[in-house]
């Protein structure tokens, strides 16, 4: 039977990659909606190309430009509300949720509520309001089924395996282009730089936070509620080859890991034909050339993201959110050559001194804390 897919965020790096997946297993899977944030223009050409029926895009403003670019039996929805309507479709089987930002965070709550799946691949929605997406999927009888590679990794190495039986986590990182760099080095480091990437291919903000160690920080957060595992329990490791995308621990001693090349269109069409395993329709991993597999600590001294993700999630309440919004605001001013790279970090570790946490139990004291934190690092940061 076919599963009816929404996508969010559609036109970045991994929308486009699960736009590829989705008509490779178009036996499976029938594309229904495609949704962007701002990228209009592409998100028609991909609408058109797939043939998809229906497209909503984040900014309204776009709206007449986007009905001038395709066929008028195409629907078009706009602003958050077509976001919600998009993912909320009685037809609707799965979303996919690619989009950056807090865009995405009321559509998939609202397709949670709607009964639909969620295939996770946006880290802010589980940093910003864990919490209120976990209970809402178990009150529904609804799966997160997780996208990034990390934490779709560990989620194959559980299959079958009791969750009393897990001891630890270990979330695999390439450390970036500058893991074996010096405080001086980094001191120097542009943002040119900070896109050469030496594994992945993804896009500028995830990439500079792949740099920082930022996305590591923000997947411990996003694997503590997915797995319901202390913070202390997830160790973030170098891991420069990327073979290994994560690894669990046992109590009985027992690690096991999942292995694969570095391309994200293997957790995608993991998630999209879960719980059955799809036939590959790219070149496997060729074990006799993966070389040596090297394993190191992580640098904290010089980057501290790792340490701050790990407070803000065990002080918990509006502090996970305050941490993401700061370092988005810091990323963008890196990216403008307004800050420095070391400053990313700094300017997150000042917002969250400068906050006050406080419960988080409901959406709105969470985007409160958001929308706190951006503008307390914009001042920060001068900009």
């Amino acid at each position: 039977m076919r599963r009816n897919l929404v996508i969010l965020g559609a036109t970045g790096s991994i929308g486009e990659n699960a736009v590829g997946v989705a008509r490779a297993m178009r036996d499976r899977i029938a594309l229904r909606g495609l949704a962007a944030a701002e990228s209009w223009s592409r998100l028609a050409t991909l609408a058109d190309t797939t043939g998809c029926p229906q497209v909503a895009i984040a900014n309204p403003r776009h709206e007449t430009s986007l009905r001038r670019a395709l066929p008028a039996d195409c629907r078009i929805l706009a602003g958050e509300a077509g976001m919600v309507e998009l993912c909320t479709a009685a037809e609707v089987d799965i979303v996919l949720c690619a989009i950056s930002g807090v865009a995405g965070l009321r559509p998939v709550l609202a397709a949670i509520e709607a009964g639909k799946d969620i295939a996770l691949a946006s880290k802010e929605i589980l940093v910003m309001a864990g919490r209120q997406v976990m209970d809402a999927a178990k009150r529904r009888g609804v799966r997160i089924l997780p996208v990034d590679s990390e934490h779709s990794a560990i989620f194959q190495c559980l299959q079958g395996e009791s969750p009393k039986h897990l001891k630890r986590l270990f979330l695999t990182a390439s450390g970036g282009p500058f893991r074996q760099a010096s405080a001086r080095q980094l001191e120097k480091v542009d943002y040119r730089q900070a896109l050469a990437h030496p594994t992945w291919r993804m896009g500028p903000k995830i990439t500079v936070d792949s740099a920082t160690l930022m996305n590591k920080g923000l997947e411990l957060i996003e694997a503590h509620w997915l797995f319901d595992i202390e913070p202390a329990d997830i160790e973030v490791i170098v891991h420069p080859q990327s073979i290994i995308h994560s690894m669990v621990e046992m109590i009985d001693g027992s690690v096991l890991a999942q292995m694969g090349r570095p391309d994200m269109r293997l957790p995608i069409q993991y998630a999209l034909g879960y719980p059955e395993r799809v036939p590959l329709n790219f070149s496997p991993l060729d074990i006799l050339a993966c070389g040596d597999l090297q394993f190191a600590p992580v640098r904290e001294r010089l980057f501290p993201a790792v340490r701050l993700a790990r407070q803000a999630v065990e002080i918990g309440g509006s502090l996970p959110a305050v941490f993401n919004a700061a370092n988005e605001v810091a990323v963008a001013a890196f990216r403008a050559g307004l800050v420095s790279f070391l400053d990313i970090s700094r300017l997150v570790a000042e917002a969250m001194e400068l906050h006050r946490p406080h419960p988080a139990g409901d959406l709105n004291t969470v985007l409160a804390a958001d929308l706190w934190a951006r503008e307390a690092t914009r001042k920060l940061s001068g900009c």
